[in-house]
């Protein structure tokens, strides 16, 4: 989901990657790189043409396509909305990377894949992703900043 931003697309995507890696099953290399890692390859690979065939810049936010946290029940609806607002923020902090430092960066912290295995995934050396993600981080650090300052003074408030 964090590649596409998008849950109809990811799912799409999930059982596009996990036919094509079954009909190639055969093709696949150990010594090359782990199972794990192979798998990504192939997800990111089918993200990059959902992309290239949607045509967008980045990707559409609208409200059917918001993957939401879902509030515990207790929740009360300030805090239900501050957290759906914070999640529609860093959808739009992700939107406003580049598909090469969102893909790093999702790769790292959504699916916690180490830096060695991101530069697989992403066909780069390993320096090189851990620099994508650090970009990455700095930038949505910098996006979210004063978003989150309001959202942090919201929730003290509740």
């Amino acid at each position: 989901y964090g590649l596409l931003l998008n849950q109809q697309d990811a799912e799409d995507v999930v059982q596009e990657s996990f036919v094509y890696a079954f009909k190639s099953l055969q093709r696949y290399q150990p010594e090359r790189a782990s199972f794990k890692t192979w798998l990504y390859t192939i997800a990111v690979s089918r993200s990059r043409n959902v992309h290239r065939r949607k045509q967008l810049n980045l990707v559409e936010l609208s409200h059917q396509g918001t993957h939401q946290v879902p509030a515990p029940s207790t929740e009360m609806p300030e805090a239900a909305l501050t957290r759906r607002e914070l999640t529609e923020a860093v959808e739009r902090a992700l939107a406003n990377l580049s598909p090469t430092l969102r893909e790093a960066v999702v790769l790292r912290y959504g699916h916690g894949l180490t830096y060695r295995e991101i530069a697989e995934v992403m066909e780069c050396p390993p320096k090189t992703a851990e620099s994508r993600v650090r970009l990455a981080h700095a930038k949505l650090k910098e996006h979210l900043q004063p978003v989150g300052r309001g959202l942090l003074e919201d929730l003290l408030r509740i």
